[in-house]
């Protein structure tokens, strides 16, 4: 029991201090603003929450695949390393407004997109227009669908999701996925409530440097659990 307990709450501070500021943060904040809370919400909490799960399967076959005691040394170094880069994105980078006006830019020129498609369909016949539309689109809402997709693509490869990996392959998985479904709800539930007013008002300094000093944190007591076994 200790072991999901500690896989949980490992995972769940990982998680809340990955995401805060993070581009699926500002992306989910800026949707909110446009389209109704509930299909952002539902959109990108189901993405995250796939994510989560699919990455923590992955770090559960890991030790299956690969020597445990190999998979236990990438995973120190995967902490110290996403430590230190943590802490060297604190100091060099411009700010959170920088990557809030580039999500907000990406996802104007998605929705001009979108319109002038729209107005070059307007003279389509109805009973065609549904036979051309995607079979998800048929069964889901056009705005849940991008919320998804952009949260999923825009979490794919991203530091959170390599340190979830490294987590389950450490950790209890099971205590991983509850920790991290846990965080992103509690992160993208204030993004979407929150809107674009809090994800300005949030200092990427201070996350940064806090996740970069968990990390390390992290990446010790797992070198030192080496040296004690």
């Amino acid at each position: 029991m200790s072991s999901v307990v500690q896989g949980f709450s490992k995972s769940i501070a990982m998680t809340v201090l990955s995401e805060i500021g993070d581009k699926t943060f500002f992306a989910a904040a800026i949707l909110a603003m446009r389209h109704p809370r509930r299909l952002v919400l539902s959109g990108c909490l189901s993405a995250l929450i796939v994510m989560t799960i699919l990455s923590a399967l992955v770090g559960w076959a890991a030790p299956n695949l690969i020597p445990r005691k190999w998979t236990h040394h990438i995973t120190t170094l995967l902490f110290l390393g996403f430590g230190l880069w943590s802490l060297w994105e604190a100091f060099t980078n411009e700010g959170e407004a920088e990557d809030l006006a580039e999500v907000e830019a990406k996802l104007d020129a998605n929705m001009k997109t979108n319109k002038g498609t729209t107005k070059l369909n307007s003279k389509d016949d109805d009973n065609l227009k549904k036979q051309r539309r995607p079979l998800l689109s048929q069964l889901f809402s056009p705005i849940l669908l991008q919320a998804f997709s952009i949260t999923f693509f825009g979490e794919w490869g991203d530091k959170s999701q390599l340190a979830t990996i490294g987590l389950a392959a450490d950790e209890n998985p099971f205590g991983v996925v509850l920790g991290g479904i846990l965080g992103q709800a509690l992160c993208t539930t204030a993004a979407v409530l929150g809107g674009k007013s809090l994800a300005s008002q949030i200092s990427e300094k201070i996350v940064a440097l806090s996740g970069g000093v968990l990390f390390i944190v992290f990446g010790i007591q797992s070198f030192l659990s080496t040296v004690d076994s």
